[in-house]
C-alpha cells in the first residue's frame, strides 16, 4: 500500500497528553484531527456494556447485571473495543498485528498506514503521514520522526518489551472537515514537520535526560509513571534523603556526647587499649571541631 496523499495542507496534528486521555489522542491523531473527546469514547464505552449486559441476560447470566464496566475504567481508561468502535465509524478496521491476517505487515510495515500500541494503561499511535512515518505518543511535546528502516525494528522492540500492537486498516479521512476555529479541543496542534523537528530536537537538547513528558525510547513492560508522579516521586526521595541526614546528625552528636561525659579531663591523651591501632581508636574527621 502506498502512502497516503497529502492530507491537511501537509501539517500534523498531533495531542500532548492532558489526564489519563491517552487512548482519545491515540484515536484521534490515527485520524488526523479532533474528530473524538473522552465524553464520545464514553458514550460508546457505554453501548459496549449494555450490549454485554444483554448478551449476557439472554444467555443466562444474571449476575453479569451487577458488573463493573470492562470498557471504561474509573480513571478514565479505556478498552480496545472502545477504540475499534471509535474507528469502524470511519471503515477502519483493526487488528492485532500478531494475527495471521497482518503477517504481511509484520514483515513489510512501512507499507502499511497506521498502528495502535497499548501497554498496561497508555495508548499511542504510529502513524504514515504525507508518506513519512511518525511516533504521536502524547507524552512527546511533538510528533517524532521514524524513518522506514527503523520503524520496524521499533515496533520489534515494543513486542518485546510486551506492548500489544495492532494494525489499522482501511480508507483514512484525508482532510480534517473541522474549521481552523474548532480543529483544537484543548490539547491538540497543527505542526508542520519542520516544527515538529524543531521542537524534538530543542526538548532532547535543552534537557540532559529526556524530557518528563517523554517515555524512554527503549519501551519496557513497565510502566513509565506521568510527570506529576515522577515529580511528587522525586519530592519524597528529597525529603527521605533530608531526614536520613538529619538522623545521622543526631546519631554523630549523641556519640559526641556519650564520649565527652566518659572521658576524665579534657586534657587527658586517649590511650589506645592492648591490641588496638591508632586509626580503630581516632576520632572520625567528620566530628572533628575546628
Amino acid at each position: 500500500m502506498e502512502g497516503l496523499s497529502n492530507s491537511n495542507g501537509g501539517m500534523l496534528y498531533h495531542e500532548v497528553q492532558e489526564s489519563k486521555l491517552c487512548a482519545v489522542h491515540c484515536v484521534n491523531t490515527v485520524l488526523q484531527g479532533p474528530f473524538f473527546s473522552e465524553f464520545d469514547l464514553a458514550a460508546l464505552a457505554s453501548d459496549l456494556d449494555k450490549s454485554e449486559r444483554q448478551m449476557m441476560s439472554e444467555g443466562g447470566g444474571g449476575d453479569f447485571l451487577c458488573f463493573d464496566s470492562h470498557n471504561v475504567s474509573m480513571d478514565g481508561d479505556f478498552s480496545i473495543q472502545v477504540l475499534q468502535k471509535a474507528l469502524e465509524v470511519f471503515d477502519l478496521q483493526v487488528i492485532p498485528l500478531n494475527c495471521p491476517v497482518a503477517e504481511p505487515a509484520q514483515i513489510d510495515p512501512e507499507l502499511e498506514n497506521a498502528f495502535i500500541c497499548h501497554l498496561q494503561d497508555h495508548w499511542f499511535s504510529i502513524r504514515k503521514v504525507n508518506g513519512e512515518w511518525y511516533n504521536f505518543d502524547s507524552l512527546y511535546a511533538a510528533p517524532e520522526h521514524l524513518s522506514k528502516f527503523y520503524l520496524s525494528a521499533y515496533l520489534g522492540s515494543l513486542r518485546e518489551g510486551g506492548w500489544s500492537i495492532f494494525l489499522v486498516k482501511g480508507n483514512f479521512p484525508k482532510e480534517c472537515s473541522v474549521s481552523s476555529a474548532e480543529a483544537s479541543n484543548g490539547f491538540g496542534q497543527w505542526l508542520s514537520p519542520e516544527d515538529a523537528q524543531r521542537i524534538t530536537k530543542s526538548c532532547n537538547s535543552n534537557e540532559s535526560k529526556p524530557p518528563r513528558t517523554k517515555r524512554p525510547r527503549s519501551r519496557s513492560n513497565s510502566y513509565q509513571p506521568f510527570p506529576e508522579e515522577e515529580s511528587f516521586s522525586d519530592m519524597e526521595e528529597d525529603d527521605l534523603n533530608a531526614a536520613i541526614a538529619a538522623s545521622l546528625l543526631d546519631s554523630y552528636a549523641a556519640g559526641k556526647a556519650d564520649n565527652t561525659s566518659a572521658s576524665t579531663g579534657a586534657e587527658t591523651e586517649t590511650e589506645i587499649p592492648p591490641g588496638a591501632t591508632a586509626a580503630e581508636t581516632s576520632t572520625p574527621q567528620h566530628e572533628k571541631k575546628e
